[in-house]
């Protein structure tokens, strides 16, 4: 499938020979010193497009912390650090709870201290914003362009569109009151850019693959890196990487793992959270498989088992595009995964992975047992997987390249 993206001949300007511009980043969900490992794909897109030289400035909305219980860990979070190649400021709003009766209460709050934060902290106006979603940041940001007539861009990764019919009705028209505002919508898939259309007039969407960086996976050193994890050379390591809850999969891969009748397969579990942690845990303890589960890794130590891994299983329920089949094909991994989502964008069923329906356990072991009986396969498939990346360019240098080009096109609109 071809993704419907912007090409490298559209949206010439006449700053084409002039890349410098003011950008606001906005991205609630963004990693700091207290969370550290949140979507990560957002830092990384704000990290490479600072890379093209623009000027910019990120914010990432953080909800004031109450004094005791499971969220009085955002009290940590600073007022402000350097993340990567640029500084994130975190203003506070007011994030009310239940979020099914009062997000639209927080919707409300974030864009109130957003726009107060911008205006006294940075030089204002800026030339265009960039959301790493619609809601919250997208509507967060909505008052501080009306306010300087600029140009907003809110790029989706599938929850405020795919849970659209979940929200209440307030937060449902605040949605659409940010994408009738909006420059572009972008999305990360195809598949989601359907689900855009719904809202948006088709002139408004456009697909922005994100990507991965093949460079930063060692997998010269694949033998060695085995070695090192206590992996032996006729032992398949089995990855998954994700949060641990039904929605991606885990009871069905617990039940698979159990059935799979087999004395050369070890099992890594890579989580960042997720309702199921703990039961997840207790099934793999219980497996007959030598089983071992982290817990929030740093990135270099995830990118290591992946170049270690002989095949990453996601037996998610939807998807968008997800980061770490990327990261799998920057480490000449196979991919096992559902048929959902943006996924089947990604893998060419056969080829460079194999796909397997959703909720289906018996499936998966199945699936599970015939490919790790063919090892020749499983590298095979890796390297086709790792050269569709390169010819893809589903890189995030590539993917800075492209929003960019359709900053300078709203931005003269």
């Amino acid at each position: 499938m071809v993704d419907e993206q912007v090409s490298e001949t559209d949206s010439q300007t006449e700053t084409d020979g002039d890349p410098t511009y003011r950008v606001l980043g906005c991205a609630a969900e963004h990693p700091n010193h207290v969370f550290q490992v949140r979507t990560p794909f957002n830092h990384r897109s704000f990290d490479a497009l600072n890379a093209t030289g623009v000027e910019l400035d990120v914010v990432s909305p953080t909800p004031f912390a109450p004094p005791i219980g499971p969220y009085s860990d955002y009290r940590h979070v600073p007022k402000t650090e350097q993340w990567g190649s640029y500084r994130v400021h975190y203003p506070r709003f007011l994030y009310m709870l239940p979020k099914k009766y009062f997000y639209h209460v927080s919707g409300n709050s974030a864009q109130k201290r957003v726009t107060s934060y911008v205006e006294r902290t940075f030089e204002t106006p800026h030339d265009v914003v960039q959301t790493c979603g619609l809601y919250l940041d997208g509507y967060a940001s909505l008052t501080y362009c009306r306010k300087h007539d600029i140009p907003l861009v809110a790029l989706s990764h599938s929850g405020d569109l795919k849970n659209f019919n979940r929200f209440n009705e307030t937060v449902q028209q605040q949605i659409r009151e940010t994408i009738k505002y909006s420059s572009a919508v972008l999305t990360v898939s195809n598949e989601l850019a359907a689900v855009a259309r719904r809202f948006a007039p088709a002139s408004k969407v456009r697909t922005l693959p994100i990507g991965e960086d093949p460079e930063k996976y060692p997998t010269d050193r694949r033998e060695a890196i085995r070695r090192e994890l206590g992996v032996d050379p006729e032992t398949k390591l089995l990855l998954f990487i994700g949060r641990f809850e039904k929605e991606k999969g885990v009871r069905e891969l617990a039940a698979a793992l159990e059935a799979l009748d087999r004395d050369d397969v070890v099992i890594a579990a890579v989580g960042h959270g997720g309702a199921l942690r703990w039961w997840f845990l207790n099934r793999l303890g219980e497996l007959s498989h030598p089983s071992h589960a982290y817990w929030e890794l740093d990135p270099i130590a995830v990118r290591r088992l992946h170049v270690a891994a002989d095949l990453l299983v996601l037996p998610s329920h939807f998807e968008a595009r997800p980061t770490v089949i990327y990261e799998a094909m920057a480490a000449k991994s196979p991919v096992l995964a559902s048929n959902v989502g943006g996924i089947p964008e990604m893998i060419v069923d056969g080829e460079t992975g194999v796909l397997t329906p959703p909720h289906d356990a018996d499936q998966l072991r199945e699936t599970l047992d015939y490919l790790l009986d063919d090892p020749d396969r499983l590298r095979r498939m890796g390297a086709a997987g790792h050269q569709r990346l390169l010819d893809k360019q589903w890189t995030w240098h590539h993917h800075a390249e492209q929003l960019t080009e359709i900053h300078r096109e709203v931005m003269h609109d």
